[in-house]
Order: structure tokens, then C-alpha cells, then sequence
């Protein structure tokens, strides 16, 4: 029995990579379908984008890492040959070169509570929300304060000291309810933390463009 469940969880790895559960969520509820194009803010080296690359999808990615992103070219070559390596390029979401409204699908898992204050925080939303077109999912999972506020410490600029020794810019649901509003979004789940207790907390806050977007 063990070696038969230890073989199926390899096959799942190999199917699914590391893709973070929050993610593997949204592709069980049917938001992230084929077809769409898919484009991950903070890719690293693909964790989120196994499964996508091998079923055909149209995936782009950007990291701020050049050797991430060049782990995530050679995964493409490997699972999705036909993919252009100029999907993956390394750069700052705050200077995407990708145009406006291209993508069905925006993903940003753990990537931004590392702004380094609000206004870098505020950048880098805005350039990941401008790749999303009218109608599109946007998919952030970030750490957060909510639930374990007495036991952070401000550092400035919006960071904080975890009780895991990390530091991170926090937010809270409130903002993230109030940035929906202002982003021109509707919320597609409700924020949702989950608390891993004395190290941190992290938020899951999905997304749907509207077609009409604020002025």
C-alpha cells in the first residue's frame, strides 16, 4: 500500500509540479480552462505552470530573477516545445513589456509582499492588473496582517517583521476589498487567510475584471 501511494503521489508531481493548491482550486472549479492564456506575475521557475504547459495552454510568464526565468524556459522546452522562449522574460511587474488586456488568466502567488513600500506595492498592482483583459480572473495569494496583527512588528513602509523572521509589506482584507472596488474588479470568492499559527498569515483574494473600468 505505501509504495502504491508513494508512486501516486509521484505521478501527481509530475503531472501538477508544486502548483499551489489555491491555484489547483481554480482549476477544479473550472475558472482556468484551455484555451485561455495564462500570465504568471512572479513566475519563478514554474511552479504554477507544470500541468498548464503540458495540457497546451497559452502561458507567459515574467520573474524578476533572470535564472528563474531561465528554469522556466527550459521547462517550457521540455513540456510545451512549441512555446516561444520570449514568453518568459525577466522583468519588474511595474515595467511589463507585454501589452495591455492580453491575458485571461493573471496569477500572482506570493509575490506582492515583497514590495518594498506602498507605492512599490501600488506599482506593481497596477502593472499586473493592466495585462488582464475585461472579464478575466485574477488569482493573488500574499501575506497578510489580519489574524496575527499582535504579533508583527512595523519595520516601515508598510513592512513588517513575521514571527517567522521574514519580512513582508502586509495588507489587509479591508484594503484588498476597498482595491477591488478602486481596480474596477469584483470579488469572484471571499477573502479568504489562512493562519499558520506563531509564523504568518496568507491571503487568498480572487478576482474578475469588469468590462467597464473605472475612470
Amino acid at each position: 500500500m505505501a509504495s502504491g501511494s508513494g508512486h501516486d503521489a509521484s505521478a501527481l508531481v509530475n503531472t501538477f509540479g508544486d502548483i499551489d493548491i489555491y491555484v489547483f482550486d481554480q482549476l477544479l472549479r473550472g475558472r482556468i480552462a484551455p484555451g485561455m492564456t495564462i500570465f504568471d506575475a512572479g513566475c519563478g521557475g514554474g511552479r504554477n505552470l507544470v500541468y498548464l504547459l503540458r495540457q497546451g495552454y497559452d502561458v507567459y510568464g515574467v520573474d524578476s530573477n533572470p535564472a528563474a526565468v531561465t528554469a522556466i524556459q527550459r521547462l517550457a522546452t521540455v513540456l510545451a516545445p512549441a512555446l516561444s522562449p520570449d514568453h518568459f522574460r525577466a522583468e519588474n511587474l511595474e515595467q511589463l513589456s507585454f501589452p495591455d488586456a492580453f491575458a485571461d488568466v493573471v496569477l500572482s502567488s506570493a509575490v506582492l509582499h515583497f514590495a518594498e513600500s506602498d507605492v512599490h506595492f501600488m506599482a506593481m498592482l497596477h502593472g499586473t492588473w493592466r495585462v488582464l483583459k475585461p472579464g478575466g480572473l485574477f488569482f493573488c495569494r500574499l501575506a497578510s496582517i489580519d489574524g496575527i496583527d499582535s504579533e508583527v512588528r512595523p519595520v516601515g513602509n508598510g513592512r513588517y517583521l513575521l514571527p517567522d523572521g521574514s519580512e513582508r509589506f502586509l495588507v489587509s482584507a479591508s484594503r484588498l476589498t476597498n482595491l477591488t472596488d478602486r481596480l474596477g474588479g469584483v470579488l469572484v470568492d471571499p477573502i479568504k487567510t489562512t493562519i499558520v499559527h506563531h509564523q504568518r498569515a496568507m491571503t487568498t483574494w480572487v478576482v474578475r475584471k469588469r468590462w467597464t473600468q473605472p475612470q
